[in-house]
């Protein structure tokens, strides 16, 4: 398995910093401290959250990897997508997908994984808890992040504390997001709930 990079340089970074600037956008604090954790991206309702997301974790010289479908990975989407920090999954089951992203993790000293817990771009009313189990299994913390396009901020929001009862700990994480009152690109970004 190749190793996914971790780091920007620079100059790269810096870059980023200024596009993220020009396009309107704060960052209100950033990268996570830990060496692994998982970030959940709320709310999900455009591609552009992606843009937005890469460019305000590499104006810090870090990776914040993301999940993308293996069939994606084709000559010459491939090399770029993982020089995006990209990784490939097995769609083909929740469990193949969170074995795969567990298996990136493992034996890497520093890995943060972005993830959206609404698992789609479309508002849904139960998120997927995958991601509980992902950083449970790979002793990641977890951090509620969040881009507001209401108020053009984005952050990595507060550490959140699981007690392991993943239903329970989703519905109190989207209760936490139900009360930042965050703005989507799209107008069915609204959290539901």
């Amino acid at each position: 398995m190749a190793k996914n990079k971790t780091t920007y340089g620079p100059r790269w970074s810096r870059f980023c910093g200024w596009c993220l600037r020009k396009l309107g956008w704060t960052a209100d604090n950033g990268p996570a401290p830990e060496k692994k954790a998982v970030l959940l991206g709320v709310p999900h309702t455009s591609f552009w959250d992606f843009i937005i997301s890469y460019l305000f974790y590499t104006q810090f010289g870090r990776v914040a990897h993301v999940m993308i479908k293996k069939e994606m990975f084709f000559w010459p989407l491939g090399p770029i997508l993982r020089a995006c920090g990209c990784i490939p999954v097995d769609r083909s089951g929740s469990s193949a997908m969170v074995k795969s992203l567990i298996n990136e993790m493992e034996g890497v000293d520093t890995f943060h994984l972005a993830i959206a817990p609404e698992g789609t771009r479309k508002p849904v009313k139960h998120w997927k808890t995958g991601c509980l189990l992902i950083a449970k299994e790979t002793g990641a913390a977890i951090y509620l992040s969040y881009f507001d396009w209401g108020t053009k901020h984005i952050g990595i929001g507060q550490r959140f504390e699981p007690s392991g009862d993943f239903r329970a700990d989703m519905q109190r994480i989207q209760e936490i997001y139900e009360g930042m009152h965050l703005v989507g690109r799209n107008a069915s970004g609204y959290i539901t709930h």
